[in-house]
């Protein structure tokens, strides 16, 4: 049973959003700032945020779109897809949702180290997480369709990326220029499965995935201070 909680707290630009916390479960390891995909802060998301909790990490994750549409929490398919999609690509600025979650990572920092995670949407947060803020000890993004186009940009900590080969949105040539790139901080593995493995809600989802890059993702952050 989850003891996560909702709870509204301030932003940069003084809107309050609502944002999913968990205390750790026994020794703290850190901080950890869980970054949603298009869907909202779904019970899939806050069930991730309880797993991490569990393995000792104090986690936020903010509902990046409650300026827009408050509450919002979205099924996989149809016209709450087609929100998803107009919200992450139309009404919600990106920029907005990076000052959001280096609110969280503020927050978080004097208790400790902190790390980032994040799926889809989330996962495109976590590359720029690692090349734009500040803060952070290390940062685990899952297949982030935004990351083969700032492939240029140097990360400045260590950053692990996770994408599926068949991830008919993030085409391996994509995938293929990060990898290419080879910045010293960067790690990408490949796994064999398409776009979302790591959720058990989705047709795509591929346990032997979600387990392997969980379980790398764990070793990475204790690599790294956690």
């Amino acid at each position: 049973m989850s003891n996560g909680q909702m709870k509204k707290m301030a932003m940069a630009d003084g809107a309050e959003i609502a944002v999913y916390h968990v205390e750790p479960i026994g020794t703290r390891r850190g901080g950890l700032v869980l970054v949603q995909e298009i869907f909202g802060v779904t019970d899939h998301i806050r069930e991730l945020c309880d797993e991490y909790a569990q393995d000792g990490y104090e986690v936020l994750a903010p509902a990046l779109y409650d300026r827009e549409h408050p509450g919002f929490e979205a099924d996989y398919t149809g016209e709450d897809f087609a929100r998803a999609v107009e919200l992450a690509r139309d009404l919600h600025p990106f920029d907005l949702s990076l000052s959001d979650v280096q609110t969280c990572i503020d927050l978080l920092v004097p208790t400790g180290p902190v790390f980032m995670v994040g799926y889809c949407y989330g996962g495109s947060i976590c590359w720029f997480g690692a090349t734009r803020m500040h803060g952070l000890a290390a940062t685990s993004g899952y297949y982030g369709g935004l990351i083969p186009a700032a492939a240029d940009e140097e990360p400045k900590i260590p950053v692990l990326l996770h994408f599926g080969r068949y991830d008919s949105g993030i085409p391996m040539e994509g995938v293929d220029k990060v990898i290419a790139k080879d910045w010293p901080n960067a790690t990408v593995y490949v796994y064999e499965a398409g776009h979302g493995f790591n959720s058990d809600r989705r047709k795509d989802y591929h346990e032997p995935s979600a387990d392997l890059a969980r379980e790398r993702t764990l070793e990475f952050f204790e690599a790294n201070g956690g």
